[in-house]
């Protein structure tokens, strides 16, 4: 049966829309979000704990439970390196090797910088420390990446009348200039955590602090009082920060993020075996 000139010239005008649309579809649909993923730069504070030192816990190992779907998490963030370490040891090269176009490169450094008696790790805040910073922003930039500068979640410190102290020094102000300066988002995590022990207070921050009695872990027999490092509540709560944050920045779309108001439980952590 042949076509009618109408039906003919119905066919034809659409036939363009369907050839502009296979493109999207071969890529997953036109509005379906490309993976990405997250590089996480840092020290111990971010990093992947182990079953040998659990309940210890990064806050990087928490962030996945408030992200969408399509976007996961590197955490190459390692125990006791800064801005230079980090570098020094070739991690940033390696770091650099998985990102694509589209990722994200958050970068948390500062805790060890501040050990200057360590000519391994020690930073001075406005040279050396901005200059290490650079050269993460840079790497992110050449790979069609976004950087993303995080200043250093806060210690567990309180004064004698209860009010949480920073500890960081000059380093949170320096990131926060190198920034504005670069045209860098930037996460403020020294500042929102430091309202959050302020929040909860001395009592209320040892639960999310590695504080631990005589035999409560096998890790620990002797106990443990670390106002450094997380249990799973804290890791989990810095991680909802942070999110919120990656959010609020617009570095992140609504999308992108989950669970911001809801119950994360500290018991969907788990430690792998080294």
């Amino acid at each position: 049966m042949s076509l009618t000139r109408r039906q003919t010239a119905a066919a034809l005008l659409a036939l363009p829309l369907a050839l502009s649309a296979t493109p999207a579809l071969a890529h997953g649909g036109g509005s379906r979000p490309r993976a990405r993923t997250l590089h996480i730069a840092g020290d111990s504070t971010a990093a992947q704990k182990y079953a040998a030192a659990a309940p210890e816990t990064g806050w990087g190992t928490a962030l996945p439970f408030f992200l969408g779907r399509t976007l996961t998490v590197a955490n190459h963030a390692v125990n006791g390196r800064s801005s230079k370490s980090f570098v020094d040891e070739g991690r940033l090269t390696a770091l650099l090797d998985g990102v694509r176009p589209g990722d994200l490169v958050l970068v948390q450094f500062g805790h060890n910088d501040e050990k200057t008696e360590d000519p391994t790790r020690g930073t001075d805040p406005y040279t050396t420390y901005q200059g290490y910073l650079r050269q993460y922003i840079k790497g992110a930039r050449d790979r069609h990446a976004e950087p993303v500068l995080i200043t250093s979640v806060e210690r567990r410190r309180f004064t004698e009348d209860g009010t949480a102290r920073p500890t960081h020094g000059e380093y949170p102000a320096a990131m926060r200039a190198l920034a504005a300066e670069e045209g860098v988002t930037l996460l403020d995590m020294q500042a929102l955590s430091l309202a959050r022990w302020q929040e909860l207070g001395p009592d209320g921050t040892q639960a999310y602090f590695n504080w631990l009695e005589p035999g409560e872990s096998p890790n620990y027999p002797d106990g443990k009082q670390d106002n450094t490092h997380f249990r799973p509540d804290g890791a989990v709560d810095v991680a909802r920060m942070t999110a919120r944050a990656l959010r609020s920045g617009r570095v992140l779309a609504p999308r992108d993020v989950r669970r911001l108001d809801e119950p994360v439980p500290g018991s969907w952590i788990t430690w792998p075996q080294a």
